[in-house]
C-alpha cells in the first residue's frame, strides 16, 4: 500500500465510551476482542457505564450533574485517576471536547489522532 494513501473513516459515534474515551482506537476493538463500551453488555461492572444508562444519555457530556467544580464519584475514581497517570489519558478533557464541539467532531479527531484518549500532557 502506498504510504501517501489516506483512509478516510466515517466517525461511529457508537464507539465513543460513556466516559470519554474512543473505542474505535483500541487495540482491543480493532482485533475483534472487544466489541467497544456501548454494545459491550459484559461491562455491567462499569458504574459510569450503568449510569449513563439509566439516565438515557450517550455520555457523562450530558449529564447534567457533570462539571468542573464536583466531579461524580463514579468518573472520578481511583482506579481511573491511577489509569490516567500511567497512561497520560484525560477522560475529563474528552467530555469535555465532546461537550464543546460535539460528539462528530471528538470522534472525527480522535480517528485523526489514533488514540482512545486525549493526553493528559500535550
Amino acid at each position: 500500500m502506498n504510504d501517501n494513501f489516506l483512509t478516510i473513516m466515517e466517525p461511529d459515534l457508537q464507539l465513543i465510551s460513556y466516559c470519554g474515551l474512543y473505542c474505535g482506537a483500541c487495540s482491543s476493538y480493532k482485533k475483534g476482542k472487544c466489541p467497544g463500551c456501548v454494545a459491550n453488555e459484559k461491562a455491567s461492572w462499569c458504574k459510569v457505564r450503568t449510569c449513563n444508562m439509566k439516565k438515557g444519555i450517550n455520555s457523562c457530556a450530558e449529564c447534567d450533574e457533570f462539571d468542573e467544580v464536583n466531579d461524580c464519584k463514579k468518573f472520578n475514581n481511583f482506579i481511573s485517576k491511577a489509569f490516567g497517570f500511567f497512561l497520560n489519558s484525560d477522560r475529563r478533557k474528552g467530555i469535555l471536547y465532546i461537550r464543546s464541539q460535539g460528539r462528530e467532531v471528538f470522534a472525527s479527531h480522535m480517528i485523526k489522532t489514533d488514540r482512545v484518549s486525549l493526553k493528559r500532557r500535550e
